[in-house]
């Protein structure tokens, strides 16, 4: 890892943003890299599972040739390629800051530690160099945005910044056809993988149909190809439903969101605390069977994230 300068001056600025060297290194060679979100195990996920999740997914992409690159903020600086001491600390570390782009000059002025959201993750990736970043869900349009205008700011990032990003849709707590209509908008693409019906996070069918799907690592690739050869600055979405058979029953779903809408609002839970709160309701109701789920949708995202990094990078060298 490149080490900042212990007095920063004219001569030898602190960096802005510290890219390890096994990415950098990776990114110069062409060889393929996937970045990986911090706030999965800095706010999504319980210890002690949180860290074994956060290193089973960099392990999961070093045993398939790809380098990941977890991404968050250690100590105000944002870091592309955290070390496994990095993230362990993260992990155990409370009271976190839930960092999102708006967030970064923030915490970096104030030296706290982060875990990146989507659109910080998708930013920090992006300059970088990385072309593919994994996740689990994205964030959206909440319900009632008419009146509250909560938008997740994951939308407008990926509309100008050209990342891969693969999810299992956006989650299962917004308003998935408002979140559809507004990637329209904003002219992000949304693809399924070997799929047309958009998932839910927790479902492998949210209801809702998309337009396109690719059905291989190499088409997806192409598509992405495509993209950059025009020019167009917007990510593209790999929308990759997690496995049928370790779903949450999709009739048991509406039920248990209308018991966690009811909750959060006999509580008066509104705005960035709505999605944690709901999250670990539906946990909690669900008797942990949507943390396993959880987990499950991120395994999937990041081995097809590998899979199309490394058909990106099988696409340069043959085109080279």
């Amino acid at each position: 890892m490149t080490a900042l300068p212990d007095s920063p001056s004219a001569a030898a600025p602190a960096q802005a943003v510290r890219v390890s060297e096994e990415v950098a290194r990776a990114v110069a060679e062409g060889r393929p890299v996937v970045a990986l979100e911090s706030t999965i195990f800095t706010h999504g996920l319980p210890r002690p599972r949180n860290l074994a999740v956060a290193l089973e997914a960099e392990r999961q992409l070093r045993d398939a040739g790809v380098v990941p690159a977890t991404i968050g903020v250690h100590a105000g600086v944002p870091t592309v390629g955290l070390s496994t001491e990095q993230i362990t600390e993260l992990s155990a570390t409370d009271g976190l800051d839930k960092v999102s782009l708006r967030d970064l000059p923030v915490v970096a002025a104030l030296g706290r530690h982060g875990g990146t959201t989507v659109a910080a993750t998708a930013f920090l990736a992006h300059r970088a160099g990385i072309r593919v970043f994994s996740t689990g869900g994205l964030g959206g349009v909440h319900f009632g945005a008419s009146e509250s205008f909560d938008e997740s700011a994951d939308m407008t990032v990926l509309a100008a910044v050209p990342v891969t990003v693969i999810s299992a849709g956006v989650k299962s707590i917004l308003d998935i056809r408002a979140t559809l209509e507004r990637f329209e908008t904003y002219n992000i693409p949304v693809i399924g993988y070997r799929t047309r019906k958009y998932p839910g996070f927790y479902v492998t069918d949210s209801g809702h149909e998309i337009n396109f799907a690719v059905e291989s690592p190499a088409e997806a690739a192409g598509v992405i190809d495509a993209r950059d050869r025009l020019g167009l600055p917007q990510a593209v979405l790999i929308a990759n439903p997690v496995d049928p058979a370790k779903q949450l029953p999709p009739e048991e779903l509406d039920g248990i969101l209308a018991r966690a809408w009811a909750e959060a609002e006999r509580q008066g839970v509104t705005g960035n605390a709505s999605t944690p709160f709901l999250l670990d309701f539906i946990q909690r109701d669900t008797g942990g069977r949507s943390l396993e789920v959880n987990v499950e949708v991120y395994r999937g995202n990041v081995r097809l994230g590998g899979e199309i990094a490394t058909a990106l990078a099988a696409a340069a060298t043959s085109g080279s």
